[in-house]
């Protein structure tokens, strides 16, 4: 139950955390991230819930010693198994993709902001500036002054190395392994939560077997 509720606060962070919705609202039907956000955070909900109820089942199962919910049990830790391991697989052969979408937004944003000045562009890229504390980008378009010091926030200089790409970069990066262990730390409780059921599940079925031999109806 307690990994289930890591996860479900986990999505819950990943989905309306102030950084990841900016970038959500930012981002254009061609892109990428709004797919991956959305599906991460309903993935992590479902996995969440599938995991809470296996572990709601198996306690269950174990206090009245009964098959069928061992067995149900055994089915959500499954289920769980059967979801991660694509996860995990997915993160591991694109391990770039979340970052590289999420930057492609930034860079969207900025050079719409660079060419025409847009009031509502440039609303957004301040927003995106003060949410990751970071100021502009190395552009290789020319001088960006003129961009970074109606959008940036006070305070934070560009020429210190507050590219928002590298920030963007490095508060992705981080992010994601924390969810990347916590999908290793997962999977092995389902691995260890299925082989527990079935030890339970045979348990019960010889246990009760065991305590009908010998006993006889007479009619």
């Amino acid at each position: 139950q307690l990994l289930g509720l890591s996860i479900a606060t986990l999505s819950t962070v990943t989905h309306y955390g102030l950084r990841f919705t900016l970038i959500s609202n930012v981002s254009l039907d061609s892109n990428s991230y709004r797919v991956i956000h959305n599906t991460a955070f309903y993935f992590g909900i479902c996995l969440s819930m599938t995991l809470i109820l296996a572990a709601l089942l198996s306690s269950a199962a174990t206090v009245r010693e009964s098959q069928c919910l061992t067995a149900m049990g055994f089915f959500c830790f499954a289920l769980a198994f059967c979801g991660l391991v694509p996860a995990a697989c997915w993160r591991y052969t694109h391990s770039t993709e979340v970052e590289d979408s999420m930057m492609d937004v930034y860079d969207f944003v900025y050079e719409e902001v660079r060419r025409n000045t847009s009031s509502f562009r440039r609303h957004e890229l301040t927003a995106i500036h003060e949410a990751f504390l970071c100021c502009g980008k190395h552009s290789p378009f020319g001088d960006t002054t003129n961009v970074e010091h109606k959008t940036c926030p006070p305070g934070q200089v560009h020429d210190e190395g507050q590219d928002c790409l590298g920030e963007i970069q490095d508060f992705l990066k981080k992010h994601m392994d924390f969810v990347f262990s916590l999908l290793g730390i997962a999977i092995g409780f389902m691995v260890y939560g299925m082989i527990l059921t079935s030890f339970l599940w045979f348990s019960i079925h010889f246990n009760s077997n065991l305590y009908r031999k010998g006993k006889y109806i007479l009619r």
